[in-house]
Parts: C-alpha cells; structure tokens; sequence
C-alpha cells in the first residue's frame, strides 16, 4: 500500500516541480536545475524580480534561499518544516536558578553570608536585578527583534553558575528558522546589544552613584577592573576625578553595570556566531572568512593583557566560525541597517576594555 502511493506520487512531484521551473524562467535566466538547485541569472530589475521569485515559492509552501554564484544567482530551496514548540519550563527554571545565584552573590558583595542566614539573600536584590535586568533585556532585544521579522526563536535561557563573582554565565536565544535577509542579520544582531546598553546605562549611574571612594589600599583587597570608555566618562560625571591615593568601591549594582558592559563588548566581537558576527556577515560579504581569522589571532595575541581572551577565541573557535546564510543573501542593506550595523560599532569601541580584569583602576 505504501510502496503503491509512493509511485503515483512521484508524477505528481515531477509535475510541480516542472510549473516551478517553469514560474522561476519567468524571472530568471535558467542555465541549470538539479534536485533542489536551479542556478542562473536572475533578470533586471534583480530586486524586483527576486520579491516575485520569493512569491512563487511562498506560494508553493517552500522555502527558498537566495544567492549570488559563479557571476550570476542561486536557488536552493525545500519543504518548509514545522517545529515542536519549545519546553518553556526549561526557560522558567534555569531563570529563577538565575535568580537564586544571582541573590548569593549579591549578597556576599555586600558583606553578608546566606550560607549562615539565608534571609540575608534580601541583600542581594539590588544586585540580582540589575544583572538580570541588563541581560535579559539584552536577549529580548534579539526576541522582539526576531519575532517581529518573522524568526522563529525561542525566550531566553539565562546560564546560573556558581561563580562566586556574577552568579551567572549570561543569557541566550536559539534561533529556530532561517533569518530571512543579511538586513535581518543587522536587525537581529544589533538589537539585543542596543537596548542591553540602554539599560545598563542608567543602572551604572545608580551604581555608581552608590559606591564610593576608599584608600588605595583598601581598594586594593578588592578585585581591580579595566574601564572601558563609557564606564570611565560615566565614573567622572557622577563620581568625578578620583583623589590622588584613593580609588572607587564599585556597588553591586555599578558593578552590575560594568558586567553589562563587558558581556555587550564580547557580543559585539565581530567574528563566529556572535551578535558582531552577525553584523560583519552582513557588511563585509566575502571579507568576513578572512575578518574571523583576523579577530581570532587578535584575540589571541591579546592575552598578554588578559588570559581570558585566548580562552574565548578558542571557545569561539569550537563553537564554529561559520554562519548560516540568510535566505535573501542577494538584497543589500539599506540606509537605516547601515546605521544600525555602524552603532553596533560605536558600542562595540565605547564597552570594550583590553585588560577587563586585574588592570586599570576606574
């Protein structure tokens, strides 16, 4: 029975893929279809040819990646897959772990012990908050952006460690389907930083208008931080000039401000699958294969300030600096996704500090 439907399927294939064939000619110059791949060149107007070629494999339920190749364009396309949702418990408990992380370190910043009493975890709200209130809004960022082109991505995971020093490894989204244009890529990729710095802005201030300036010696006990641009002019507006022999005692919530910072600076590295990676495949075109090896040996070299950084590029590395290909990688990026991908630069130059750790004093 089921060896007999396949059979009288198969005319019926040959068939639709014969009025595809034959809708595709319409707007392209057809030199060659095998399986899923028809290569040609798609006809002047090329933009408005290639929204009617989207239309007619919309129409057909498929979904179709577009290309440039061998001095003309590329199809491949295929069945559209339908998706199991996503267990959003899994979302619900590594957050309030998140939480639950977060309030111990918190509250160990502030002088306290939750091991002996756990109701000394309510010191550790202020920095539990602003943390998970610049990541998450962060990963919203990407969500909202994505969702709103079409992307199916699920809610953010948020990483609880036992790390006596943030309590967390950070957030992230899992995108599900294909980005639909290298315009989406900038959208998506420069969202979650944008309004992750936005956020973290204002908890800075507030952070740093609750620190305050001690000896140099009591400073020194502490952990010594790298201060990235925006951190430094944010310090000198609210703070001011530090006094000769004395240094600033970060807050929980400034300090929460300055690792708001930091993780927008890694996300914006402009390499692999970071949100920077994202941008770069978007701007750079065949440029980035090269751009990644360069980022990677930089990073690298970079460890005479910071060991962390060879870890990340080898950590980057193993994850993979390949990226995934939009399914419109044929229409350039418009002004205003220009403008974007350049801010993502700006945030990327105004975060990022070469010695984050055991280096210069804010």
């Amino acid at each position: 029975m089921e060896e007999k439907n396949l059979r009288s399927d198969e005319p019926r294939q040959a068939a639709e893929e014969q009025t595809n064939l034959a809708e595709v000619q319409r707007y392209m110059d057809v030199t060659g279809a095998h399986l899923n791949r028809i290569k040609g060149r798609i006809r002047e107007p090329v933009l408005g040819n290639l929204k009617r070629l989207k239309e007619v494999f919309k129409s057909a339920g498929l979904v179709a990646s577009f290309a440039k190749a061998d001095q003309g364009h590329e199809i491949v396309y295929g069945e559209s897959r339908t998706l199991k949702p996503p267990k959003r418990w899994v979302n619900l408990v590594l957050f309030l772990a998140t939480i639950l992380t977060t309030l111990f370190v918190g509250s160990f910043q502030m002088g306290h012990n939750p091991i002996e009493n756990p109701f000394a975890l309510l010191y550790g709200f202020p920095f539990s908050l602003s943390i998970i209130l610049i990541l998450g809004s962060h990963e919203l960022g990407h969500y909202f952006a994505a969702r709103r082109l079409g992307v199916d991505v699920t809610l953010p995971y948020f990483l609880p460690v036992p790390h006596p020093m943030t309590g967390t490894m950070g957030a992230f989204i899992k995108i599900r389907s294909p980005v639909p244009s290298k315009g989406a890529l900038v959208k998506v990729g420069v969202a979650g930083p944008l309004v992750g710095f936005l956020v973290a802005l204002p908890v800075t201030i507030i952070g740093l208008s609750l620190s305050r300036v001690v000896t140099a010696d009591a400073a020194a006990r502490g952990i010594q931080l790298g201060s990235p641009l925006v951190f430094w002019l944010l310090s000198r507006l609210v703070v001011g000039e530090t006094p000769a022999g004395a240094d600033l005692m970060l807050h929980p919530v400034a300090f929460a401000g300055w690792l708001g910072c930091f993780v927008t600076a890694l996300n914006l590295l402009p390499v692999g699958q970071l949100d920077g990676g994202h941008i770069v495949y978007a701007v750079a075109g065949r440029f980035r294969k090269v751009l990644n090896w360069v980022v990677i040996g930089i990073l690298v070299l970079m460890g005479f300030f910071w060991l962390g950084w060879p870890f990340w590029a080898i950590l980057i590395s193993v994850f993979g600096l390949r990226h995934p290909r939009p399914l419109d990688d044929i229409t350039p990026l418009s002004r205003t996704e220009k403008i974007l991908a350049a801010a993502g630069l700006v945030i990327l130059i105004l975060t990022f500090t070469p010695m984050p750790f055991g280096a210069i004093r804010v």
